[in-house]
């Protein structure tokens, strides 16, 4: 998958959006100033993913959900906006702005496959995957967990991927498939760029293996 979209970002990488996690953030955040200045006017009511309100007409939520906040609360919202912009630039700092427009549109895409699936979707899991990339890319980043409490990202990564199987497992038991579809496809997304990753990581580590005992048993002999 990496050696695809690096051939791709060769050719196309021009046609990638610059800075595309600060226009999502902006229009979180203007989304949510709405909400809270105008009450009157909910606009994650005209925006959440429904498959029935599409099939009728409103194509426009095929996209909107994605850009509904995660929280309604003014202290949150700074944390959780500027987090998404820390992980979003610094995977495009990385990826360089097409493999990251790849990424963040292709979990869009799956997320609304199972949007139709099911019936549902929400923008929660999409984010998630962004994070775990985000973790992978820097495992040793530390953030500031309740503004005060230095972590490296990869323990958090660690806790989130405790609390994404938990909540897979509750929802299998629940027959809540629209949140069972939507944890799947994200990891979905989230594995097809890191495969060949994990896939050389575990060769590495089985062979780091089989010569540290190796070594071992030479020693002791």
């Amino acid at each position: 998958m990496n050696k695809l979209l690096d051939r791709l970002s060769y050719k196309y990488g021009r046609y990638g959006i610059p800075n595309l996690m600060l226009y999502i953030v902006i229009a979180m955040a203007g989304v949510f100033i709405v909400e809270l200045f105008v009450p009157e006017v909910p606009l994650s009511q005209y925006m959440y993913f429904d498959r029935s309100r599409i099939l009728q007409g409103e194509l426009w939520r095929v996209l909107t959900w994605a850009l509904i906040p995660d929280t309604t609360s003014i202290v949150w919202i700074i944390f959780s906006l500027y987090f998404y912009y820390l992980i979003g630039s610094g995977l495009e700092s990385q990826w360089g702005k097409f493999k990251f427009n790849v990424y963040y549109f292709m979990g869009v895409i799956l997320t609304v496959i199972g949007g139709f699936i099911t019936g549902y979707t929400s923008n929660t899991y999409l984010y998630y995957a962004m994070f775990f990339a985000f973790a992978v890319m820097f495992p040793d980043f530390r953030v500031l967990l309740f503004f005060f409490i230095p972590i490296k990202i990869k323990w958090l990564a660690v806790v989130d991927a405790v609390f994404f199987v938990i909540m897979l497992i509750l929802n299998i038991i629940a027959g809540s498939w629209s949140n069972v579809a939507a944890i799947v496809i994200s990891v979905l997304n989230f594995i097809l760029f890191f495969f060949n990753d994990f896939r050389t990581f575990i060769k590495n580590q089985i062979y780091y293996a089989k010569h540290r005992n190796t070594y071992k048993n030479n020693r002791y002999r």
